[in-house]
């Protein structure tokens, strides 16, 4: 929550603040023993063979933390995991990017990390589907896949010997997205589940929870319905052009469009609280907005600041009492 700038007036200081205070109490409660700052002493048995890691030191015979973290244990290793740090891929993440520049037999995209991922285009699924090798054909006709600026969803494959990060884009549901909104978050507010592709089935939208902090809130597609399956034939091509031309120019329905808004304000709102973005959090946001009949622009102002952070005070202390 640094770097929080709304105006509030007294009242909705007090309940935020009063908000806030639950929320850490409640941190503090659960994470009292794990949670260090920079020369807090980190209990070991130096009998088992300790390794330290990232964010330990030893000094004067005990293991010390150099930063603000989390004390994790992997069987001798011990190490802190900040709760505030960049992006750091990691293989299997879902990730989304933007295009940045179209290579010879590659994609560059821009990924919220210190350097550019690369998409190789032997990495894609064949636009008809078909199982052979890509050729010099298909490589002229990478702008019509990707071009500059497209929004794309992939999968990080991992480190190259060249120190470059790949991707790669073999399933339906990644490839390009279309008609919604891109978000930036903090990456760290988006920890890694079995799930990163969610839908919102009673809003009729589809969400990506990047783990690099990009987020996409846009109208749902079914899998199917991206790709052109048969480019064979002449007539099919056709055929192809005018479906491409038609899903290019479709137009999403208003209410799609003032939900897509809707969701994305409440990422908006939950981004610049500090609060973890999940389904479970997003969700409760969006319908605490209409329940309380708060129009879309009002979602960004103080007021609906102070619900959502009572919301979630509500909220942790329910799971806790559950516990």
């Amino acid at each position: 929550m640094r770097g929080l700038q709304i105006s509030l007036n007294q009242t909705q200081k007090i309940r935020f603040d009063r908000a806030l205070e639950k929320i850490e109490s409640l941190s503090s409660k659960s994470n009292s023993n794990a949670t260090v700052t920079v020369a807090d002493s980190i209990p070991v048995n130096f009998e088992d063979g300790v390794l330290k890691g990232h964010g330990t030191s030893e000094r004067d015979g005990e293991v010390v933390a150099t930063l603000c973290g989390v004390v994790e244990r992997v069987n001798k290793l011990v190490y802190v995991r900040t709760l505030r740090a960049r992006y750091k891929p990691e293989t299997g993440d879902i990730i989304v990017g933007r295009v940045i520049e179209i290579a010879p037999k590659r994609w560059r995209l821009e990924i919220n990390y210190s350097q550019d991922a690369v998409l190789m285009l032997s990495s894609m699924n064949l636009p008809d589907g078909v199982q052979r090798r890509w050729t010099a054909v298909d490589e002229l006709n990478m702008r019509s896949i990707f071009e500059e600026n497209d929004i794309v969803c992939a999968e990080v494959r991992g480190f190259q010997h060249d120190g470059s990060l790949h991707l790669q884009a073999r399933s339906q549901k990644y490839g390009k997205l279309e008609r919604g909104q891109l978000l930036t978050v903090p990456p760290y507010l988006v920890k890694r589940r079995k799930q990163h592709f969610l839908q919102l089935e009673k809003y009729g939208i589809d969400l990506v929870l990047g783990c690099n902090g990009f987020i996409w809130v846009g109208e749902h597609v079914e899998a199917m319905d991206n790709i052109v399956k048969d480019l064979v034939s002449k007539s099919e091509q056709q055929s192809s052009v005018t479906t491409l031309n038609e899903q290019k120019h479709h137009q999403s329905p208003l209410e799609t469009r003032q939900n897509i808004c809707r969701t994305a304000n409440a990422v908006r709102v939950l981004s610049a609280l500090g609060f973890n973005i999940s389904i479970e959090v997003i969700t409760q946001t969006v319908e605490l907005s209409s329940s309380l009949n708060i129009d879309i622009h009002d979602m960004l102002g103080a007021e609906f600041y102070v619900l959502v952070a009572e919301a979630e005070a509500e909220r942790r202390s329910l799971l806790t009492k559950k516990k």
